[in-house]
């Protein structure tokens, strides 16, 4: 299985039982296993293959960062082996447990749970945030999980970096929007956990549809909670089939609250001021333009594997457009 030696995992791990493994589809970075030994199951996380941009896939980030949630009572799948000797499948990894749950990321699928579910699920996501965002850092293993001071300002200059790191092509407006965002960075409140790519199919979710485990926690730190929100919120107009053009997105399926609905939420569960999202939002459609930038460079590069890279370029313009929008107040 390209990406994964399923033969020397067994002699890791010392299993005399022969295992078998799938990799899941929709991930677009860090790749992921389906693993068994046919009577356990356990899902594997690796960096993926090729380029990687520093600070990066770091797999001991991820399991700290789960190891401490999952301790808490925080829905994310517990860890239960690192490994960070890359001779055993190539990169370092790291097995956590198999969640059962769904995950979203089909408009039929959002269509067919009725206005009235497709409402309170998304509210669920918004409040799953919320609980994230009101854990005590120190509490929890995590105070020197990252530098909330002079987050933003270190965001704003770390996707840059980030962008120039991935250039195989010209950008329209994509310099100017980063020259936007660095003029006014908000100094941002007292810090928190935040996940860094909070979205619908990032969740597993559960048959009462409430959320069992948060997943895809490689980008997570110590920052500003409204950069969270303000991703959340920009995600909900984007295809759930990153790549996929001709997909609807969330918001267009009948019962999806609103942009003001689930920042409304927001703001009722956590107590947090969100009367001002602009700068955030478009923030969060700069960096989510540059982490598809950079999908895009790996798979001209034939890096990725799986099906679904040839078209998520095509997603780059409209959300430095939308970050323009935002800065404008719209």
């Amino acid at each position: 299985m390209k990406g994964l030696d399923l033969a020397a995992l067994q002699k890791y791990l010392g299993s005399a039982r022969e295992l078998t493994g799938t990799m899941f589809v929709g991930g677009r970075s860090n790749l992921t296993y389906a693993v068994t030994d046919g009577s356990q199951r356990w899902v594997l996380r690796r960096p993926p293959l090729g380029h990687v941009l520093p600070t990066a896939h770091d797999m001991v980030r991820e399991h700290r960062v789960l190891e401490a949630l999952s301790k808490a009572g925080f829905p994310a799948p517990r860890p239960v082996l690192l490994c960070t000797d890359i001779s055993v499948i190539g990169a370092p990894f790291y097995l956590m447990e198999h969640v059962d749950g769904r995950i979203y990321r089909d408009e039929s699928d959002l269509a067919a749970l009725g206005a009235t579910s497709l409402h309170r699920l998304i509210l669920s996501l918004v409040d799953t945030l919320a609980d994230l965002h009101a854990l005590d850092p120190a509490a929890i293993g995590l105070a020197d999980f990252g530098r909330p001071d002079g987050f933003n300002q270190r965001q704003v200059s770390r996707w840059k970096k980030q962008l120039d790191a991935s250039h195989s092509r010209d950008v329209p407006g994509i310099e100017e929007l980063h020259a936007r965002l660095a003029v006014d960075i908000p100094g941002g409140g007292p810090g928190t956990v935040v996940h860094g790519d909070f979205r619908l199919d990032n969740v597993l979710i559960g048959d009462q549809l409430d959320v069992k485990a948060v997943l895809d926690w490689e980008m997570s730190t110590l920052g500003d909670p409204l950069s969270d929100v303000a991703l959340m919120l920009v995600y909900a107009e984007l295809p759930l089939q990153v790549g996929d053009g001709a997909a609807t997105v969330p918001m267009k399926v009948p019962g999806h609250p609103t942009l003001r609905e689930m920042s409304d939420r927001y703001a009722s569960r956590s107590g947090r001021d969100v009367s001002d999202l602009h700068w955030y939002v478009a923030f969060a459609a700069f960096k989510l333009a540059v982490i598809l930038e950079g999908v895009h460079y790996r798979y001209v590069q034939g890096q990725t594997v799986g099906a679904g890279f040839e078209s998520i370029g095509n997603l780059v313009g409209p959300l430095v457009m939308r970050g323009h929008e935002a800065l404008e107040g719209n």
